[in-house]
Parts: structure tokens; sequence; C-alpha cells
């Protein structure tokens, strides 16, 4: 077996594993519905895998969890529809979670919403580097939650705003998860894509001997970010000893 297939199994194992922790996981009120696309858009996840996570890598950049019209549709971390499909050419079978929440459908490829999240990180990645080839020749683009969780209101729910004891399990799976995947790439840096993502990357990455640091959410909720959100992340990978 070659290092690239060795390499692509291990990732496909720690996805399995993982899904068989949160298998075990219940999510009580104000949550009503929980989506999983590492299931129903697993497909498009492998494929992401495939083209863009068969070697090693010097940068992992970690995110929080699936936003609902990024990774919730696509599989794909970020995943704005458009960049997946036009960019990144991954396009796949995409299914439904079991339950579907009336306000967050998901309807894959032929959604019709942008993740303004992804469409920046995706739009900052393809100015710089301009072909993913280049771009992933150094940075691997992963979350740290699979799970989408929604209230009965349709508002998005994150994994921090969860009650202690359904945290404390959640996120012993997923740093379980996030440390096994740090050893298969064999990163120099593990960079969080806001404040959570980076003290989640801190915790679960104890004894780590590369670096640890963050960068700015490119959520619209995030007012640093709508003011100038390229410029302000380049400084700050600057100041990780990060060279674009």
């Amino acid at each position: 077996m070659t290092n690239k297939n060795k390499l692509l199994l291990n990732l496909e194992n720690i996805t399995d594993n993982l899904l068989a922790d949160l298998r075990l996981l219940q999510f009580k009120a104000p949550v009503s519905h929980v989506y999983n696309p590492l299931v129903y858009a697993r497909p498009c996840y492998r494929l992401y895998l495939q083209r863009y996570g068969a070697t090693t890598r010097e940068i992992v950049l970690l995110g929080m969890n699936p936003g609902p019209w990024g990774m919730s549709q696509t599989g794909v971390p970020f995943g704005e529809i458009t960049t997946v499909r036009d960019w990144l050419n991954i396009q796949a079978p995409v299914g439904t979670p079991e339950r579907i929440h009336p306000k967050r459908p998901v309807t894959g490829f032929d959604c019709t919403r942008s993740e303004v999240s992804g469409r920046r990180l995706w739009g900052w990645a393809q100015k710089t580097f301009q072909t993913p080839r280049r771009f992933f020749s150094r940075f691997f683009v992963a979350n740290y939650c699979p799970l989408q969780f929604i209230e009965a209101g349709g508002r998005n729910r994150t994994p921090n705003q969860l009650p202690a004891d359904e945290r404390r399990l959640l996120f012993a799976a997923c740093d379980r998860a996030l440390r096994r995947t740090v050893e298969q790439l064999q990163p120099r840096y593990v960079i969080g894509v806001g404040k959570f993502a980076t003290q989640r990357a801190r915790v679960a990455l104890g004894g780590f001997t590369g670096t640890i640091g963050g960068i700015t959410h490119p959520s619209p909720a995030n007012p640093k970010a709508n003011r100038g959100w390229e410029v302000l992340v380049e400084k700050e990978f600057h100041a990780l000893g990060i060279r674009l």
C-alpha cells in the first residue's frame, strides 16, 4: 500500500470512529434537530479527502462546525456551494438528515443560499493561491465538530452553547478525532478559525510540538470580519510566522 493510500485509509477510519462515537450521544432541548453531513454527504467528503487530504501538510486550518448553507449542504468544511463545485471541482450525491427542520432544508448543490464564512475563506484561498493544488500543498481545512445543532425555532446553536454534560461527551469524541488527524497530517501549525476552534485545539493537542494559533473567524456576525477580513488574516498569519 502506498503512503498516499495509507493516509487516506487512516483519515477514513478516523471519520468512521468519530461517527461511531457521535451515534451514542443525545442532545436535549432547546436542540431539536442535529445534522451530520459526514453521514448524508459522505461521498462529497470522501472526494475532498481523496483529492486534497492525501499527503502530510504544513498547516491545518480548523473550523468549529458546519454552517447551514455550507458544509451542511456539501459535506466539505466551510463548503460554500459555488466554490466547492467550481473551484474544488467536487460534486457528488447528497442525501438528507433523518429529521429535517423546515427552516433548515438540505438540498445539496441545488441550494441557492451562500455561506458567507465559506465564501470569504475559500475566496481568500483562491485569490492568494489561484489553484487548489497550490493551496492544498500547504494547507488542509478541517472542522472540529461535524454536527450542526438546530433549535426548535430554527436558530443555530453552536457546540459551546450546549449544556456542560453534553459538551463533555461531544468534545471528548471530537478531541480524539482531532488528535488522530493531526498525527496523520503532521502539520507544523494548527490554526483555529475563530476563538472556539483555537481553544479546542489547545486543549485537545497537549504535547503537540508545533505552533497552535488562531485567526479571526470570517463570519458576518463577527464585526472584525466585516472590515477587510482578508487583510486582517494575512497579518495574523504573518504574526504566527506563516509566510504566504
